[in-house]
């Protein structure tokens, strides 16, 4: 009961996103009533015909009746396709509402729900999924709407006009029905077991896709073929196996329909020739062939119709999940609308990837800084640097513990509000293809071109941008790949700059730039950004030397924090990866930033 209920309301809350479609969905469901009342009505209408023409038929009463069946064909035939229009509008539209609905949904996931789900599987639920269920829709408005009424208009219409005749179905039915829901069954767990391996094909050209130059640069491709074949062979495999098993629908239905046609005759000229036409005569006989005929096809389809929905019952689940998964990151009640200064205090703060995790990614953490400081963050891999600082933003909330900007926990803060404020640029940012220009409008979509230009500036950006043919209205392709490693970085930091952020993070970002042109945009922030505060993660100690607070962090814990000088003295695991990164020298940052100043 507990499970009926749940299918129900994820029926109901799909059905949800038909919205303004639902008056053609009503359409098509009338269309189809009209279709298929002509549709059993002819075939009485020639039965008496053919009756009547055995007697002195006037010509004037058999061009009466001939045209009606014209009229009549004509009308099921503009309803049938009247109705195939309606049909594949409302399912194309209740595919593009559900398709944005779950865009709508995952954009406002925070990034531990979207680890919930991976990519690949959020790819499958937009594209394939939504496509299985839109064809569902479809037949369910039209032919789960055709077919049962056919069924039930045909055996009475064949009980009406052949009498004894219909007898058959006593027998054909049960057959039928018996034998359809054996091969449905039979075929599901395979098709359930496609869907589930779907995920896995996409994720695995996605991983490709992106990891192309990887894979060539290892030569690796005939691995990856491997891998590739051996997923499209598995859903191939099951797909194969449950429509070998839908084909015996077929050959089961040929029986059932010889079956009945055999009978029909055999019994019908038995009773015409017993009866002398009396009990019954031709005219009834090819109408209970048609009616036949009507009901076979009316069970066939209505087994292909239990097959695809049964399959896109696991579509219909794994949408239901996306739009019914709650985001970890909401909006208070009543938001703070406005950030004072770019102040950030860590007070007792813990964290973890998921409640089910045993171990904290971040531990203990306290922290103050200052509006306008500049911090640098220095760690190993794993030590969980870049936990700490997505927290500011709120792309992950703290476990335990506060994080506070300008005095305010970020939780009070209106979402949009607090992320305005706060720009990150990533290692592996993205760029989107478009123009420099629109690229860098992601920042500002209102920036003018002088302000777009001065961030280019500032992020040492301009001068390689001016170098090209058309300048900043050089179209990017897609992810960014018609540019260097460095010049991406550039970009991005461009693009962070143009928010005019209270705190700006930058998560390794100058990782790809030579150590003069990192000398230089950090010399242009400590001069052109003094009220904005600066998160540096760096791996090398050259691109935080000069920062107002360094925080060394190991393992998830903060190990010490002070300016470069105090570090060198107290903290061996500082002085240690200063003096392997410098090989003792103590001028190289001293050179860069002489070189930045000439």
């Amino acid at each position: 009961m507990k499970d009926l209920d749940g299918k129900n309301q994820m029926v109901r809350r799909l059905l949800s996103c038909v919205r303004e479609y639902k008056k053609l969905s009503i359409i098509t469901f009338c269309l189809m009533v009209g279709e298929v009342l002509i549709e059993c009505l002819i075939p009485f209408i020639t039965a008496n015909l053919v009756n009547s023409m055995k007697g002195d038929l006037e010509m004037s009463r058999l061009l009466t009746i001939g045209g009606v069946l014209v009229l009549l064909a004509l009308v099921s035939l503009c309803c049938g396709g009247l109705a195939g229009y309606t049909s594949a509008k409302a399912s194309a539209g209740f595919a593009k509402n559900l398709r944005s609905d779950l865009f709508d949904r995952i954009q406002s996931f925070s990034f531990q729900n979207i680890d919930k789900f991976s990519t690949s599987s959020l790819v499958t639920r937009l594209t394939t999924d939504v496509s299985n269920v839109q064809m569902s829709f479809m037949m369910v408005i039209r032919t789960a709407v055709r077919s049962p009424l056919m069924l039930i208009f045909a055996v009475t219409m064949a009980f009406i006009m052949g009498g004894k005749l219909a007898a058959t179905f006593v027998f054909v039915l049960p057959v039928m029905v018996t034998g359809l829901i054996l091969i449905t069954r039979k075929a599901m767990p395979a098709f359930h077991r496609v869907f589930r391996k779907y995920d896995k094909l996409n994720e695995s050209v996605e991983e490709n896709v992106r990891a192309m130059r990887v894979v060539k640069g290892f030569s690796r491709e005939e691995y990856e073929k491997k891998k590739f074949a051996k997923a499209a062979d598995d859903i191939c495999g099951d797909f194969t196996k449950a429509e070998r098993i839908v084909a015996l629908n077929d050959p089961l239905m040929q029986i059932c329909w010889y079956f009945n046609m055999l009978f029909i005759l055999t019994v019908g000229s038995k009773l015409i020739i017993e009866s002398r036409g009396l009990d019954l005569d031709v005219g009834q006989i090819s109408a209970m062939l048609t009616y036949g005929i009507q009901v076979l096809m009316s069970l066939q389809m209505l087994s292909m119709i239990y097959v695809i929905i049964t399959i896109s019952l696991e579509s219909m689940r794994r949408i239901y999940e996306v739009l019914e998964e709650k985001s970890s990151l909401t909006n208070p009640e009543n938001p703070v609308m406005a950030i004072n200064d770019g102040s950030v205090d860590f007070k007792g703060v813990s964290f973890k990837y998921s409640e089910k995790s045993e171990k904290f990614a971040l531990e203990n953490v306290n922290l103050h800084i200052d509006s306008g400081m500049t911090v640098g963050i220095i760690g190993g891999t794993g030590s969980s640097k870049t936990s700490l600082v997505q927290m500011i933003p709120r792309l992950y909330d703290a476990s335990e513990g506060e994080v506070m900007v300008s005095g305010i926990n970020v939780k009070e803060y209106d979402l949009v509000t607090l992320r305005d404020a706060v720009a990150m640029v990533l290692q592996k940012n993205q760029l989107f293809s478009g123009t420099i220009r629109e690229n860098l409008r992601w920042g500002n979509e209102d920036a003018t071109d002088e302000e777009i230009i001065e961030a280019a500036k500032l992020a040492q950006a301009d001068e390689f941008i001016s170098s090209f043919p058309e300048g900043y209205d050089t179209f990017i392709e897609q992810g960014g790949t018609n540019v260097s490693g460095g010049q991406k970085q550039r970009l991005c930091i461009a693009r962070a700059l143009l928010k005019k952020p209270k705190i700006l993070i930058l998560d390794d970002s100058t990782s790809a730039v030579d150590t003069h042109t990192d000398a230089l945009i950090r010399k242009g922030f400590r001069e052109f950004l003094p009220e904005t505060t600066k998160i540096i993660i760096a791996q090398r100690i050259a691109s935080v030397q000069d920062a107002d607070m360094i925080i060394v962090l190991d393992n998830g814990h903060v190990v010490t924090t002070g300016k470069h000088e105090e570090l060198m003295k107290s903290s061996p695991i500082y002085r240690e990866t200063y003096e392997q990164q410098t090989s003792g020298s103590q001028d190289s940052e001293k050179n860069s930033l002489e070189g930045a100043e000439a």
